[in-house]
């Protein structure tokens, strides 16, 4: 069914309200995927605070405009969905990653992050970042180990002092 132009405005607010907010975006080819697959799909976005979309191009050329997904219109040409991340950077790139593995015909085609589009080839990276649980707890452990080091240092002190 065709959207009328109130429609069409509708779905390029609703577009650009989470490209606004969203930490990265990747675009994907979806075809020949099957119904039964992206609704698995949207539902794991659902539960992994990704806003997945299915758009017409020209749509979501003007719903980016004005964002830090911008530099992503070049790349926008086909059956696309987007999906932008909004929790942590790399949730959106995890999403595509993972389900990319078991049905080959998703295919990225842009990703971005930081107003800066990048090929397919850098899903990878985006799907690597950690999530801010994740990155705390590194953050955590780094902290932690001069700490650590000091407290095992000065038992050894007192090791060797009661020794002696």
């Amino acid at each position: 069914m065709a959207l009328n132009l109130d429609g069409k405005k509708a779905v390029v607010e609703e577009v650009a309200v989470y490209a606004a907010k969203a930490f990265s975006a990747v675009a994907a080819e979806y075809r020949g995927l099957s119904v039964t697959e992206l609704t698995e799909l949207r539902k794991t976005a659902r539960e992994t605070g990704v806003y997945l979309r299915v758009v017409k191009n020209t749509l979501a050329r003007r719903a980016v405009a004005g964002t830090e997904f911008e530099c992503m219109q070049s790349g926008l040409v086909g059956p696309l969905l987007l999906a932008f991340s909004m929790e942590d950077p790399g949730s959106a790139g995890r999403l595509i990653h993972n389900f990319a593995k078991t049905h080959d015909k998703l295919i990225t085609k842009v990703v971005a992050i930081g107003g800066q589009a990048y090929g397919p080839a850098e899903l990878a990276r985006l799907a690597s970042l950690p999530t801010r649980d994740q990155g705390i707890g590194m953050l955590m452990s780094v902290m932690k180990a001069p700490v650590g080091k000091l407290a095992r240092t000065l038992a050894a002190v007192r090791d060797q002092k009661e020794a002696a």
